[in-house]
């Protein structure tokens, strides 16, 4: 039997805790011509709620979807090979009728596309083939507006088109978008003060384009219920302050939630009962295998970042970061260095900032701080 706590993304309704609502609400929106942009903290849900959605019986046999994930994008070039990529791995299985439509319209990357000895293709577009990324992206929309069903185009973490050399991005995908008749678009983010630049601010392309959706923390009745109704189908039994507390030490984040709890369930034989004092050893179980990753993570940041992390970890929670009391406090040589010292480290997403609100991004290497140091 699989462990019903997964921990690798989407497997099927029957894994996949509540989110009714959300679910509901996605496919009446994009099944009645809206775009979407939904947002949220990473690691709470978003792209298992979307592969959800797209499970959908309205949704899917009756639209292509393809999913392009771009958090490891770079650039224009970057973007438009991971975007054409996607939708040839999407259309393969569906027959050379259908992907062959595709591969035709893209003109311009003729030889990046190669074929196998049965006649299937694959993209081995290089970025040094992309001498036009605008003009491939132009087929691809030329695709999408073609197509023999009309599609969903999912763009996660979006907010990392900011972060291109090119400053018309936006525009450029816009203009696309308003003009591509056959598709609805999810643009799904987890940095919320970025997100919301891109589509609330009135001076932006994107500006009243879209239905905004933000995504809230699972409910904690909802995750217990899930809980104790798996461990009771394994043969298996529960004590529901294990679930509460550890909702409580995670904030409800899905990602620590599902992780703990797989070691929980791993670790709780047919006929047993998994307690409380199980559960500071499973998280531990799960810190201790990374130990030696957040080592390596540690030694190789500056000294000035290396201190302001492990400040902000004995924080939790911490405000006004820049201030002379909190430098004190901690032991930190200014608030000069500890203003440049973030900065370094939210661009590695190594803390997450809320409203004035800094905490360690990854809340198992923050209890890994915590406990070495």
């Amino acid at each position: 039997m699989i462990n019903p706590f997964v921990t690798t993304g989407y497997v099927g309704p029957e894994y996949f805790c509540d989110r009714e609502k959300e679910t509901c609400d996605m496919v009446s929106l994009l099944t009645n011509g809206n775009n979407i942009a939904l947002i949220s903290s990473r690691r709470v849900g978003k792209t298992d709620l979307l592969r959800h959605c797209i499970e959908q019986p309205e949704i899917k046999d009756k639209y292509y979807t393809f999913i392009v994930d771009i958090y490891s994008t770079r650039s224009l070039s970057d973007f438009v090979n991971t975007f054409g990529k996607v939708i040839l791995e999407e259309l393969k299985p569906r027959g050379k009728r259908v992907w062959s439509k595709f591969v035709n319209m893209l003109s311009s990357l003729k030889t990046g596309i190669s074929y196998d000895n049965s006649g299937t293709p694959s993209w081995m577009v290089s970025l040094g083939e992309l001498n036009t990324p605008q003009t491939t992206l132009e087929e691809i929309f030329g695709y999408i507006q073609n197509a023999d069903k009309r599609c969903i185009v999912i763009i996660d973490e979006f907010q990392q088109v900011l972060k291109y050399p090119e400053n018309n991005i936006e525009a450029i995908i816009r203009t696309y978008m308003q003009y591509c008749r056959n598709a609805n678009f999810v643009f799904s983010g987890s940095h919320r003060h970025l997100m919301g630049s891109i589509f609330t601010s009135p001076a932006r392309p994107f500006y009243q384009s879209v239905t905004i959706m933000d995504l809230p923390l699972i409910d904690k009745q909802r995750y217990l219920d899930f809980c104790m109704s798996h461990f009771k189908n394994g043969r298996k039994a529960l004590d529901a302050d294990v679930v509460e507390n550890l909702y409580d030490e995670f904030e409800g984040v899905t990602f620590y939630l599902q992780k703990v709890m797989n070691i929980l369930y791993m670790q709780t034989k047919p006929g047993a009962k998994c307690k409380l004092r199980q559960l500071k050893p499973a998280i531990d179980y799960i810190v201790d295998f990374t130990s030696g990753t957040y080592e390596d993570l540690l030694y190789q940041l500056p000294d000035k970042q290396k201190r302001v992390l492990l400040a902000i970890s004995k924080a939790g929670k911490a405000i006004n970061v820049t201030s002379g009391s909190f430098a004190k406090k901690y032991g930190l040589i200014s608030p000069s260095s500890v203003s440049s010292a973030i900065k370094g480290l939210l661009e590695k997403d190594l803390l997450t900032q809320n409203k004035g609100v800094y905490q360690v991004y990854d809340k198992f290497f923050e209890r890994w701080l915590i406990k070495k140091f």
